[in-house]
């Protein structure tokens, strides 16, 4: 350093703020500045390009005015060019808009993106744009039969210019239609691709057994899940593009299966503790404040991350200490705020009442786990006095599998009680794709996981028979009767599920067909089939007990904050279960077959 002269140690100083300001400058264009970046709201996004897997429905036979539909099936490359030959395109005739139904294969959230070719006239040409969950939404206007445009714009028309592409729309759909708009017009596109955006994660958990329709169940809701996994979780990507905190514990439950760690999960649950500041309740709803709670016990146990749930404390203690306010000297919860459950739930006040009950069992039981891992000692005592109080007055079931679930999975009733008197009866009659996971739950704590597989098979699985690839806001088994599939044009004599039923927020077309928390499948599978039970938060201790029922066999993968476990179980001819794994190095595994 002696020989060095100042001009050098100048050149050398520079150099290495040159370097400094690259490494900064790399992550936007050097025009932005740092006030720029105060400006600047990144994405936890990616995106792919979609080709359609097939034609649904043209509106001419003929092949005079819509022509090279099968052109849109090609690969594409989102770039116009200066070529003549053939592609798609839509002539009107004076008397009608013509048009085409694409089929992307499966729900996605995102857009559209069209690229028009050489030899449109100009001025722009315009088309009509309408995505659909359904096919029978697709060929639907606004404002009938449900149709709308509340949330995310699905029905909408655009400009085309000659040699362009452009980019539109943001909803959650599988099909589109597109039609040409004016009377002599005509458009020629060379390509139509949907825009998925979606977070790009590895899907780290897995379920295989010999019943494939169960594997298709497990692998649907991982996927429904994983849509409503944007910027922050939502409940559904058409309609519902909302943080609901009740709507996320059975999501949160699936991530942990499926995905493990991901920052959407604090993300949301922190955003929403910053909408709803206390007394404030989540959403309004003061059952979703409880859920806020139990999402909270679900990801430490799971996650570990004690960093996290320590800037929680603050929350969580005003949160309790609130709660326990609204317990009367009978020992009955007398909550104000919105009073929720489900839908199907939403009218029966006795039910309703019964559930809230529980929840709060359910709360306080959450809210002293938590706090005893804080060293909170004052608010584990108020948990511990308001469970004394509450386990005075025990409802009596209402008569819907809802506040049975609830009741039992608290402990104010049993859970082989909940399922003789109504949980085991009906069928899959009275679920909700919402409780059906609390549903799930309390089957298996009465130990009938026979009668839940069953259940899952037959409700969940009749959505994928009528052509579902996410699960839906709301089923009811009665729709199978007589119904059309949604991927198909509705048959004569046919009724279209999508278009007739409904209720509540949710009527016709305005139903979402990708609902988060629809999603209990999933993670139940891996519980109580694949056996995964957390037994030390952060997965440090695992305990499996699988329950096959009448499956021959079972594996799968299971994340944790360490490393994959996976998992095989195999039925033996003596009905025994034979399990071999394989774990990371930090964890504890206990078999219990």
């Amino acid at each position: 350093m002696k020989n060095l002269k100042i001009k050098d140690i100048r050149i050398i100083v520079l150099a290495i703020l040159c370097l400094c300001v690259s490494v900064v400058k790399a992550q936007l264009p050097p025009v932005f500045d740092n006030q720029d970046l105060q400006r600047v709201r990144t994405s936890d996004l990616s995106q792919a390009f979609i080709v359609p897997q097939g034609i649904v429905w043209t509106s001419d036979s003929t092949g005079k005015f819509v022509q090279n539909t099968e052109m849109l099936l090609n690969p594409s490359t989102g770039q116009s060019d200066l070529s003549r030959g053939d592609v798609f395109t839509i002539k009107n005739d004076g008397v009608m808009q013509h048009g085409v139904v694409l089929d992307f294969g499966r729900e996605i959230q995102g857009g559209i993106e069209i690229v028009t070719s050489r030899g449109n006239p100009g001025p722009p040409v315009k088309v009509r744009i309408r995505l659909g969950e359904s096919v029978g939404e697709t060929m639907t206007d606004v404002g009938v039969n449900g149709a709308t445009n509340d949330h995310a714009m699905r029905d909408f028309e655009v400009a085309l210019t000659n040699m362009g592409r452009l980019e539109i729309g943001e909803s959650g759909f599988r099909f589109v239609r597109i039609d040409l708009v004016g009377a002599d017009a005509k458009i020629r596109i060379k390509e139509i691709s949907a825009i998925f955006r979606y977070r790009d994660i590895p899907y780290l958990g897995s379920f295989t057994c010999n019943d494939e329709k169960l594997n298709t169940i497990w692998m649907t809701g991982a996927y429904t899940v994983h849509l409503n996994m944007q910027n922050y979780l939502w409940d559904g990507i058409k309609r519902d593009r909302l943080v609901w905190v009740g709507d996320m514990h059975p999501e949160v439950m699936t991530i942990n299966s499926v995905f493990g760690h991901n920052d959407v999960v604090p993300k949301t649950l922190d955003f929403a503790k910053n909408q709803y500041p206390l007394p404030n309740w989540m959403n309004g709803i003061s059952s979703y404040s409880m859920w806020w709670i139990m999402v909270q016990r679900d990801w430490y146990n799971y996650q570990g991350d004690l960093s996290y749930l320590k800037e929680q404390k603050e929350y969580l203690v005003g949160l309790l200490h609130q709660l326990a306010k609204y317990i009367d000297e009978d020992g009955k919860e007398i909550l104000d705020g919105e009073r929720f459950l489900d839908w199907p739930t939403s009218e029966n006040k006795e039910a309703t009442d019964a559930g809230y009950q529980a929840m709060m069992m359910m709360a306080f039981n959450a809210g002293a786990e938590l706090c005893r891992i804080l060293d909170e000692t004052g608010t584990v005592a108020l948990c511990e006095q308001s469970i004394a109080k509450i386990e005075k007055y025990v409802p009596e079931m209402a008569g819907t599998k809802q506040d049975a679930a609830l009741l039992a999975i608290s402990g104010l009733i049993s859970p082989q009680l909940a399922n003789e008197k109504a949980l085991s009866l009906d069928g899959v009659h009275k679920m909700s794709t919402f409780y059906g996971y609390y549903m799930l739950t309390a089957r298996a704590m009465a130990g009938d996981y026979q009668g839940a597989i069953d259940n899952i098979r037959e409700y969940w699985g009749a959505m994928l028979d009528l052509g579902a690839t996410t699960f839906w806001e709301d089923f009811d088994i009665d729709w199978m009767t007589n119904a059309a599939r949604i991927d198909e044009l509705i048959p004569e004599g046919k009724i279209d599920v999508h278009a007739n039923y409904g209720d509540y927020c949710y009527v016709g077309y305005r139903h979402s067909l990708c609902h988060g928390w629809a999603s209990g499948p999933t993670a139940w599978l891996t519980q109580y089939v694949l056996g995964v039970n957390v037994v030390e938060p952060g997965c440090k201790v695992i305990k499996l007990s699988p329950h096959l029922g009448d499956l021959q066999w079972v594996k799968g993968t299971f994340p944790t904050p360490h490393g994959i476990l996976t998992i095989e179980h195999q039925k033996l001819p003596d009905g025994s279960v034979r399990t071999t794994y394989e774990k990371p190095d930090e964890i504890t595994v206990i078999v219990e077959n």
